[in-house]
């Protein structure tokens, strides 16, 4: 499907401005620069009574002007009219479940059952993309062919939008994150392709909190990973309701196991070892966010 226009989307509030109520990106043409097709992009929403946040997060994946989106909600059946908005939009969404599931991980998995995309990501019912976030990501993995997962910067935002700091991502590494079970890269930047998800072996449905981190460590696993340069790609919003606010010791659990699955034994008893290893892999990101802070500069 190729994006809507502004105009052929359902008119916002009133009270809402700037992207993506009154703003969109531009429409790509059918073809890339030099001449080869775009490579369809899947996203995926899961979706739980978000209603005050998930137009938001719609319209910054329907207006990114991009030419070929295919774009799933699964919703586990919202009561605060969460449905009534996704329905709005339905037109433009590839497929739709409303319903009872059995969790995030589980309605992500089935989600991207249903996608054919060569490149895919999940988008939380509370976060959004920036304009021209789906052309970034398209022209890397192109650019970048041997590369099957790729991570971005984003902003943490608060309940309304406001920027409180940028998240530089780290150039992703395997043994780091498998050793320390921590992701040092936000979520909501993240793409991968399609054949190396389904190598992976896709989502593990049993978790909650760090189904994240589970799979992007198995996709760095298949093959190749980078950090696609420039500014943020996405907002990642913080607020009292989200996961990272009410089940924080589901994190710390299930990060123990991922410790357990994928570390070295021997790494175990190293921990200042880790720790210093973590924090030379860190300096080109410490010295990005300075640049950028201090210059401008993105790269």
């Amino acid at each position: 499907m190729r994006c809507p226009t502004l105009a052929e989307l359902p008119s916002p509030p009133s009270d809402k401005a700037g992207w993506p109520w009154a703003e969109e990106s531009p429409q790509l043409t059918d073809l890339m620069p030099h001449g080869q097709l775009w490579p369809r992009i899947s996203i995926v929403t899961p979706s739980y009574n978000q209603a005050q946040f998930i137009e938001e997060t719609i319209r910054s994946v329907l207006l990114q002007g991009y030419p070929d989106l295919e774009y799933v909600i699964m919703d586990g059946g919202s009561t605060d009219g969460s449905v009534e908005i996704i329905r709005k939009y339905e037109t433009w969404l590839s497929y739709v479940h409303i319903g009872p599931d059995a969790g995030q991980s589980a309605a992500i998995g089935e989600g991207f059952s249903h996608a054919t995309g060569e490149i895919l990501a999940w988008l939380n019912s509370d976060d959004r993309y920036h304009a021209g976030t789906l052309r970034r990501v398209a022209q890397f993995l192109v650019r970048n062919s041997r590369v099957v997962f790729s991570n971005g910067d984003a902003n943490v935002v608060d309940v309304v939008g406001r920027t409180i700091r940028r998240w530089y991502a780290m150039q992703p590494n395997r043994f780091l994150a498998a050793n320390f079970g921590v992701q040092d890269w936000p979520q909501q930047a993240c793409f991968w392709r399609s054949w190396a998800y389904k190598k992976a072996g896709g989502m593990d449905r049993s978790l909650q909190y760090c189904l994240d981190l589970d799979l992007f460590i198995r996709l760095m696993r298949v093959g190749r990973s980078g950090r696609i340069p420039g500014p943020p790609l996405a907002d990642f919003r913080i607020h009292d309701r989200a996961k990272s606010s009410t089940i924080v010791h589901v994190h710390d659990e299930e990060r123990a196991v991922l410790v357990e699955r994928y570390g070295n034994p021997r790494m175990r008893s190293r921990e200042r070892l880790l720790r210093l290893m973590r924090r030379w892999w860190r300096r080109p990101t410490i010295l990005r966010s300075r640049l950028n802070r201090a210059h401008g500069w993105e790269w």
